[in-house]
């Protein structure tokens, strides 16, 4: 049996080929693993981590190390890009992740727009490129994940968002406009990560939900612009992961429209189930961050193992993780996914 470093097993599954055991991941960004307990037990903490791409790379460092998952993920937040067009942020703690303070904009009809190449000079851009460049030199192989905020779910943050979901309906010309602009400073955010040798790209758009948009306007929408934001790095030549929120049953029929690697869901989806029904999908997840949170060891394993035996392409946390979540239980998880490939060789 081959043996695969992690770089080479994720690349492996999202080109569709085969491999020994499927890769255990976090992929940072909406799915952000610096857990307290890690950050406690080696003093690399956030938010100073937020803004400095040294200490940035040596938190995803400790979190690969102490979690075992199989990955390096930058950066620790979904706000990069809302900061970016103009948003105030509350960077958190410790234990509080970052949020948006205040949108910039009250309408989609006022969104200024600015030249997003002068945008790529401000910002957190600098500080996540280089750590994914730091991380990329320290590590080759193991796979550098660079994270993006979807284009709804950014739209969503420099405009209300209750006032953003009803332009979309109200003012589609104005809304269209600024998800356009959104998603060209998607694609060049990317493009810079993977500049400074990240591997490979993660979208995380928690708005772009069926149970929030409707099956309507998540065609129109959410797949629209996000094959918009996918084509653009395909382009570059790297793969794209795209993880999906809450119960897509009403926008089922839709997911294998997107044109990702591989699509990521909540724990609320049997996948299973969505790749009989679509077996072109590489399907990701989705281990409950409930369980990962109570800490019990024994349920995590059982369930991780169900996951392995479903045939789920790669194993990863079903959404973001608290920052309480236990440590003992992610290990739970990673090791549960190693074992299978000690049974496997053995």
């Amino acid at each position: 049996m081959t043996d695969y470093s992690p770089r080479e097993r994720l690349l492996r599954v999202l080109e569709g080929k085969r491999v020994d055991r499927p890769p255990v991941i976090c992929t940072g960004g909406m799915m952000n693993a610096a857990i307290v307990e890690v950050m406690r037990a080696t003093g690399n903490t956030l938010p100073e981590a937020h803004h400095d791409p040294r200490l940035m790379a040596d938190l995803a460092t400790d979190v690969h190390e102490h979690t075992g998952f199989e990955n390096l993920g930058i950066p620790f937040c979904m706000t990069v890009e809302a900061e970016l067009l103009g948003s105030g942020i509350d960077f958190g703690t410790l234990s509080c992740e970052p949020k948006i303070a205040r949108e910039v904009f009250p309408s989609v009809s006022r969104v200024e727009y600015r030249t997003i190449p002068d945008m790529l000079e401000s910002g957190r851009v600098r500080s996540v490129a280089d750590a994914g460049r730091i991380l990329s030199e320290r590590h080759p192989d193991l796979p550098v994940i660079g994270n993006l905020t979807g284009p709804v779910s950014t739209a969503a943050s420099i405009v209300d968002p209750v006032t953003f979901l009803k332009e979309l309906r109200r003012d589609p010309d104005n809304a269209n406009r600024v998800l356009e602009y959104v998603s060209d400073l998607l694609i060049a955010l990317a493009r810079k990560m993977l500049d400074r040798r990240a591997t490979l790209i993660s979208i995380g758009d928690p708005t772009a939900t069926g149970e929030i948009l409707g099956p309507k306007m998540f065609d129109e929408y959410a797949v629209r612009y996000l094959n918009r934001v996918i084509d653009g790095i395909h382009d570059y030549g790297a793969p794209v992961i795209v993880h999906i929120c809450g119960n897509i049953k009403a926008v089922r029929g839709f997911i294998p429209r997107l044109r990702a690697n591989a699509v990521s869901t909540d724990a609320l989806v049997n996948l299973r189930s969505l790749k009989d029904d679509f077996p072109q999908l590489t399907t990701m997840g989705n281990a409950s961050t409930f369980l990962l949170e109570a800490g019990d060891r024994e349920k995590v394993a059982r369930q991780t193992s169900g996951l392995v035996r479903d045939g789920v392409d790669i194993i990863s946390p079903a959404c973001g993780l608290s920052t309480s979540t236990s440590l003992a239980a992610v290990r739970a998880m990673t090791d549960t996914v190693k074992g299978y490939q000690a049974k496997c060789t053995s």
